[in-house]
C-alpha cells in the first residue's frame, strides 16, 4: 500500500476477484480498502494462497492495467529502503513517476529492431592503461567495476557514451545519471551520437509530467537499452541491466532531499550488486566513498600515467607559498594578488578568455560596519545584510526588509563595507580593471552554455562555469577561505571538486594555460590540486575519517526532532551492539540532533532498529515527527 507509516512497511495480502484477474498483473497500480478508506497501492506479486490466516478482502481497482513497476526495481526499492531506515513506500514514490492517463492511452507499438551497435572504438580510453580493458569487458558482456579520474580537458560525456555503446554492444542496457541538465544535455547529444537516434531516453524531473512519463514508459516496454538522466533516473527500468554510472559522485545534487533520502551513488551500486552489472564512478575529483570501493577492492582505477596527466595538465601556482609572498607580501590578504593578475593580463593580450571562479553569488552578499568591522545584521529578523547593487540599500537575506537606515549598534557608524565579495561585484572590478574587455557572468539566474574563444571574462560561481571554445588561457580561483573554512566534514573534499571541475577547463600548460589558486600552497587540497592527484587526497580524507570514526569508515544515523521525540526513538530502538550516540547539537529552531554511529558491519542492524523504532511510535501515534537520515551529508 502507498502508505509512508513506518509500522505499515510490509505487504499485505488481498483477493482478486475474477473481474479483474486478466489486468491484475504485479507492476500494476491498485486500489484496496484498508481500515475503511480506499488507498492506492501496488500489486507486488500472485500466489495461490495466502500465510493469513483471517479473513482476506478483495482489490477494489486496477487503477491502469500498465505494469509500470518493474519487478527487479520493486527488489531495489525494498533494498533501498532497508539500507536508509525508510519505508517501502516513499522510495517507490521516488521510482515511478505520476501516472500520466494521457501518455498511457496513447498508441504504442514496439519499435523496429535497429542495426546491431559495433562494439566503439577504444581510442578515447587509450589515454588511461586500464581504460581500452574496461571497454572490452563491457562488450564481452561482463561486470567490471571502475572508478575513473578524467585528465583535465577529458570529454567526459563522449567517453561514458563509448562505455554505454560497449555495453549495448554486449546485448545488454546501461543507466547513466548526471548531477544537473547542463551536463545532461551533453551527455545526450554524446549518446545519440555513439548510438543513434531512438536508442536511448533522458529521464529528468524538469521534463514535465507527460514528456517524463512517456520516457519512462519507454524504459518500461523496453523500447530502448539506455536510460540517462538526473537524480529522478536512478530508479529507471532497464532491461538487462548490464552497466551504471554516475558522473561527478561528489555534487549534492545527486542527494535525493525527501526521505528516505538516498544518494543516487548508493542506489546506483546496490542496483549493480543486485543485477550483476558493471559500475563506473567518474569524476575530475574523487570522493572519499569512492575511494573505499577501491579499498575494499569492489571497483578498480583507472588512471592516467604521470606522463599523460603532465602532458594534459595547466600550470597551476598558489599564491599563498613561500616564494609568491617573498616576491609579493601583500598576497597574503589581496583578493587579487599580483600573480593572478598578470595571469589574466597575460592571457588577454595573447586573445584568450579568463576564467574566473568567485564562490559566492550576488554583489556585497555580507557587509559589516565600516568602522568597526561589525557584521551588519538585520534590525528586525537579525539576518546577514547584503547589497544588491552599487546604489542599492542594504536588504536582509532572511526576511527581505530593507534597511536604508542601518546604523551600528556597536559604534552607530553608518558606512558598510565588503565581508563577502560576490560574482557581480567581481564582475563590476574586472571590468573596470581591463577596460574594452567584454565581461560575462554565469550563475544561478543564468548559466552560460559556452563562451568564445577570444578575449574576455568569465566570471561563475562553482558549478556554473562555461567551457570556452579551444580552452581557457587562464583561470582564476579566488575567495578559496570561502570554501575551506566552512564548518562542513566535506570541505576539503568539495573545495577540490569545485577547483578541478574549473581548472579542467584550461588549456593544457604548452599551450599556454594556466591556473591561479588564491590560497596557502601548504593545505592538503591546494596540494592535490597542484599535482592534480584527487586519488592521494581521497586516500588521505578517508584515513583521516576512519581514524575518527566518520563515513564513509562507519556507518552514522542522524536522528533530528524536538528534544522529547529525539529521546524517545532512541529510547525505543535496540541499537546493535557498538553502537555510540553523539550529541545533542542544536538544529533548526526548537529542534535538536542526536548522532548514532557503528561499525560498517552493522549498519543493516542500525537501519533496522531506527526503523523498528519509528514504526513504534507511528502505530503509537506519537504526535512529534523525527526525520531520519542514514549518513547525510552534512553532518555539524
Amino acid at each position: 500500500m502507498d502508505l509512508p507509516l513506518a509500522h505499515l512497511d510490509r505487504p499485505f495480502d488481498y483477493l482478486v476477484p475474477a473481474a479483474l484477474d486478466e489486468a491484475a498483473v504485479p507492476g500494476t497500480r491498485v486500489k484496496v480498502r484498508f481500515a475503511g478508506q480506499l488507498v492506492d497501492g501496488w500489486l507486488l506479486e500472485r500466489t495461490d494462497d495466502s500465510g493469513h490466516t483471517g479473513r482476506l478482502a478483495y482489490l477494489e481497482k486496477v487503477v491502469s492495467p500498465e505494469p509500470v513497476l518493474a519487478p527487479e526495481v520493486a527488489r531495489l526499492a525494498r533494498a533501498v529502503a532497508d539500507r536508509y531506515a525508510g519505508s517501502l513506500a516513499d522510495v517507490l514514490r521516488l521510482a515511478v513517476p505520476p501516472r500520466h492517463a494521457r501518455v498511457e492511452k496513447e498508441p504504442h507499438e514496439p519499435p523496429p529492431p535497429g542495426e546491431p551497435t559495433t562494439a566503439p572504438d577504444p581510442a578515447g580510453w587509450r589515454d588511461y592503461p586500464a581504460g581500452p580493458a574496461y571497454l572490452r569487458a563491457l562488450t564481452d558482456g561482463r561486470a567490471p567495476r571502475a572508478v575513473w579520474s578524467a585528465l583535465p580537458g577529458e570529454d567526459w560525456a563522449a567517453r561514458y557514451a563509448e562505455a554505454v555503446a560497449a555495453t549495448v554492444a554486449g546485448g545488454r542496457g546501461a543507466l547513466v545519471v548526471v548531477a544537473d541538465n547542463r551536463d545532461l544535455d551533453r551527455l545526450d547529444a554524446a549518446v545519440a551520437a555513439a548510438l543513434g537516434p531512438g536508442r536511448h531516453v533522458s529521464l529528468s524531473a524538469a521534463l514535465g509530467p507527460a514528456r517524463r512519463y512517456r520516457a519512462f514508459l519507454a524504459a518500461r516496454r523496453g523500447d530502448v537499452p539506455v536510460v540517462i538522466g538526473t537524480r529522478a533516473a536512478m530508479f529507471a527500468p532497464v532491461g538487462r541491466l548490464g552497466l551504471v554510472a554516475i558522473w561527478d559522485d561528489g555534487d549534492d545534487l545527486h542527494a535525493e532531499p525527501r526521505a528516505p533520502y538516498p544518494h543516487a551513488r548508493e542506489v546506483l551500486l546496490t542496483r549493480a550488486q543486485l543485477a550483476e552489472a558493471g559500475a563506473l564512478v567518474g569524476g575530475y575529483a574523487r570522493t572519499a566513498e569512492a575511494q573505499l570501493l577501491l579499498e575494499t577492492g569492489w571497483a578498480r582505477e583507472v588512471i592516467a600515467d604521470r606522463a599523460t596527466l603532465r602532458a594534459r595538465t595547466p600550470a597551476i601556482a598558489p599564491t599563498g607559498d613561500d616564494p609568491q609572498l617573498a616576491r609579493d607580501p601583500a598576497a597574503a590578504t589581496a583578493r587579487l594578488p599580483s600573480l593572478a593578475w598578470n595571469a589574466a593580463r597575460d592571457a588577454l593580450r595573447a586573445d584568450l578568455p579568463v576564467l574566473v571562479q568567485v564562490p559566492r553569488r550576488g554583489y556585497l552578499p555580507a557587509v559589516s560596519c565600516a568602522d568597526c568591522r561589525t557584521p551588519a545584521r538585520c534590525p528586525t529578523c537579525a539576518g546577514p545584510l547584503a547589497l544588491p547593487s552599487a546604489t542599492g540599500a542594504p536588504a536582509c537575506r532572511w526576511c527581505g526588509r530593507v534597511a536604508a537606515a542601518y546604523a551600528c549598534p556597536e559604534c552607530g557608524g553608518r558606512r558598510l563595507r565588503a565581508a563577502v565579495t560576490g560574482a557581480r561585484r567581481t564582475a563590476e572590478e574586472l571590468g573596470r580593471a581591463f577596460p574594452g574587455v567584454p565581461v560575462r557572468t554565469s550563475g544561478r539566474e543564468e548559466v552560460l552554455s559556452t563562451v568564445p574563444g577570444g578575449a574576455g571574462l568569465a566570471i561563475a560561481t562553482p558549478g556554473a562555469e562555461p567551457p570556452a571554445e579551444g580552452g581557457y588561457g587562464a583561470v582564476l580561483l579566488l575567495d578559496s577561505w570561502a570554501l575551506l573554512t566552512r564548518a562542513d566534514l566535506r570541505a576539503g573534499e568539495e573545495a577540490l571538486r569545485r577547483w578541478l571541475a574549473a581548472a579542467a577547463l584550461a588549456r593544457p600548460a604548452g599551450a599556454g594555460g594556466r591556473v591561479v589558486v588564491v590560497a596557502d600552497g601548504a593545505l592538503a587540497p591546494v596540494q592535490a590540486l597542484l599535482r592534480w592527484d584527487a586519488g592521494w587526497f581521497a586516500a588521505r580524507e578517508l584515513a583521516e575519517r576512519r581514524e575518527l570514526g566518520f563515513p564513509p569508515a562507519v556507518r552514522m544515523a542522524s536522528v533530528t526532532g524536538l528534544p522529547v521525540a529525539v529521546a524517545d526513538l532512541l529510547a525505543e530502538a535496540r541499537l546493535p551492539d557498538g553502537a555510540e550516540v553523539l550529541g545533542p547539537v542544536p538544529a533548526d529552531g526548537e529542534r535538536e540532533r542526536m548522532l548514532v554511529r557503528v561499525p560498517r558491519a552493522r549498519a543493516a542492524a542500525l537501519a533496522g532498529a531506527l526503523h523498528a523504532a519509528a514504526g513504534a511510535r507511528s502505530a503509537r501515534k506519537a504526535a512529534d515527527p523525527v526525520r531520519l537520515q542514514v549518513d547525510p551529508l552534512t553532518l555539524f
